[in-house]
């Protein structure tokens, strides 16, 4: 407001000559600009009025001062800018309307100004057709910016409203893929120790009864997982970087259980651990048990196998994760199921590789390398344990 102030002091006591608004105004040419200037104080809440009264004030002074717009050019400018402000953050049609409003009292202003000295002579002189040409373009230009403005801020919430959903379908998949080791893992064990336990119902009731504990134990590990990812599930619109924060989600610290349920399954788990350990992104700690446990799940479902090995290699830049068995099977990779291609997904998503197919020497084997980020924390190497 204080520079449009100062600028409309400066125009008005330009002029030259008797007839100069300066000397016809004298003192109160001050006032009259702080008065033109001071509606520009809430043109940011009130663009509308603020115009509004803007165009009256310009079309009122150019006929108080006998001068057209000569010396309120400063009162121009401010009236583009608020074309672009209300084109920028109303909707389009406002913006459209106050562009429209705002060119048809300049023109008409600045056209009876031109009348009124000289008459159509002067409206058609080469050089005043010019001006009004001028004029319009200024406010074309105006519109054309705040549209540009509005249209960016669209385009920039469109694409975080894309991210976002993309976000939420990427948290749902990983659920699901969760939910799908989790459950075939434990449903295995389940079968498994039913049938051993309707097998030796009458001839060993002690081994029936650890098969009951089995699968009651693995059931309600089950059902807990359950209740928690279902009511990720409720959620209208999970956050993902929340809950990837706050849920309880395992990680290779969590191989002891998977150990103990797949010995209670038949199958004897052995877990070598090389290289130095170091912290995980949770990510990566995350889909590196899920490889495990998937791959163990297939084992006990398919290899037909008393034991099967998992290496866990921490390499510089990468961990490895192998498993691998000795069976007579070998149908878990082209099975109907989708363990090996949820597994593919996990590490092509962390930019890795794996690779799941028959030993040559008998068996089955799973290798997944998934590079580890530069910035992944580092803390001080903990005790290499052995299993």
């Amino acid at each position: 407001m204080a520079a449009l102030a100062l600028a409309l002091c400066a125009t008005l006591t330009s002029g030259n000559g008797p007839g100069a608004t300066g000397e016809r105004w004298g003192g109160l040419v001050v006032p009259m600009a702080v008065a033109l200037a001071s509606p520009v104080a809430w043109a940011r809440h009130k663009p509308w009025p603020v115009l509004a009264v803007l165009l009256t004030e310009m079309t009122v002074a150019a006929a108080a001062l006998g001068s057209g717009l000569e010396q309120l050019w400063p009162l121009l400018l401010v009236a583009g800018l608020l074309v672009s402000l209300i084109t920028a953050t109303r909707a389009p049609r406002a913006g459209v309307a106050a562009a429209a409003l705002t060119l048809a009292v300049q023109q008409l202003t600045w056209q009876a100004s031109l009348f009124a000295e000289g008459g159509w002579r002067r409206v058609l002189a080469p050089g005043f057709l010019g001006l009004t040409v001028l004029l319009a373009l200024s406010v074309l230009a105006a519109w054309l910016a705040g549209t540009l403005i509005r249209q960016r801020r669209e385009y920039e919430q469109a694409l975080l409203g894309h991210a976002t959903a993309e976000a939420v379908t990427a948290e749902r998949l990983r659920i699901a893929r969760d939910l799908h080791d989790m459950i075939a893992h434990s449903i295995g064990v389940i079968a498994i120790q039913a049938g051993a336990g309707s097998r030796v119902i009458d001839t060993a009731p002690d081994q029936t009864r650890d098969a009951l504990d089995a699968i009651e134990d693995t059931s309600r590990r089950t059902l807990s997982e359950l209740r928690r990812m279902l009511g990720i599930l409720r959620q209208a619109e999970p956050d993902p970087v929340t809950a990837a924060g706050t849920e309880p989600l395992a990680g290779l610290a969590a191989l002891d259980r998977l150990v103990a349920s797949t010995a209670d399954a038949g199958v004897r788990m052995q877990v070598r651990r090389r290289g130095t350990p170091t912290p995980l992104p949770p990510t990566i700690d995350h889909a590196a048990f899920r490889i495990v446990q998937e791959s163990v799940t297939n084992v006990v479902r398919h290899a037909r196998t008393p034991r099967c090995q998992v290496t866990i290699e921490h390499r510089p830049g990468e961990l490895l994760v192998q498993i691998s068995d000795d069976g007579p099977g070998g149908a878990s990779a082209t099975g109907p199921g989708y363990g090996i291609s949820g597994m593919r997904e996990r590490v092509a998503l962390l930019n890795g590789q794996l690779t799941a197919a028959p030993r040559p020497d008998g068996g089955f084997a799973v290798s997944a390398r998934i590079p580890i980020p530069a910035t992944a924390p580092s803390h001080p190497p903990q005790s290499i344990r052995a299993r």
